[in-house]
């Protein structure tokens, strides 16, 4: 299983923005996160469609692009338009689930289905075989810098379960309070996609910070080999 970093760009620096994207780049995080809010979904408003085309030609990323808005089937095309490589929606702003993923995979992006923390994980399941991801909230979604709620540990575990014993292609993602004090915890789990901001853009330098994420990560995949290389040995 690889393991990727998503820097949130809702804690970074908008003064030198295309500065720190690279930096993150650097560092080795594939993914960019950036978070849509509408006011009305959640409770805050933040950046949408100007601000992914403006930063595009900046990075070589894939842009995981997270939709925090009622009527997402409104704007698939011209997010996907503006540089979204993967669109995540929340399970609860959609009508109609089927047709948001199959308007995603028609304008060309990767379909994602988030859902909040008071959500059921068995929510997602009619979907796991349609979709390439799934999100699950470990906050509130609408504000940064929020704790990790300890319960999403076992949502983050069921799920990775469901999916194994199905053998199905899907990634899991938690966004919310995710830091180097529990990425090793998070991605025991069963988690391969982790969302962070203030823990990549504040404090120290952000290619430390990245680069002690990338470091969890390959001691994390050292692990699974040398578990994997001993099962094939008693075999």
């Amino acid at each position: 299983m690889m393991y990727i970093l998503a820097p949130s760009l809702l804690a970074a620096d908008f003064n030198i923005l295309g500065q720190q994207i690279l930096e993150t780049q650097r560092a080795g995080a594939e993914y960019l996160h950036i978070d849509v809010m509408d006011g009305i979904f959640v409770p805050s408003i933040s950046f949408g469609m100007p601000l992914i085309k403006s930063i595009r030609g900046t990075s070589r990323q894939f842009f995981d692009v997270h939709l925090m808005i009622m009527n997402p089937e409104k704007y698939i095309k011209e997010f996907v338009e503006c540089g979204a490589d993967g669109i995540t929606f929340h399970l609860e702003a959609a009508d109609c689930a089927e047709k948001v993923i199959e308007d995603i995979h028609a304008s060309g992006a990767e379909a994602g289905i988030s859902i909040k923390p008071g959500t059921p994980v068995e929510a997602v399941y009619p979907y796991l075989d349609k979709i390439e991801m799934v999100l699950i909230m470990s906050v509130e979604p609408g504000f940064g810098g929020q704790t990790f709620m300890p319960k999403s540990y076992e949502r983050i575990r069921q799920l990775r379960n469901y999916i194994d014993e199905r053998k199905l292609p899907v990634k899991i993602e938690v966004d919310g309070g995710v830091g180097k004090k529990n990425v090793r915890e998070i991605i025991d789990a069963g988690a391969n996609v982790l969302v962070a901001g203030s823990a990549v853009f504040k404090k120290r330098s952000i290619s430390d910070n990245t680069s002690q994420f990338m470091a969890a990560f390959k001691e994390k995949e050292e692990e699974k080999n040398k578990c994997d290389n001993g099962k094939d040995r008693q075999k």
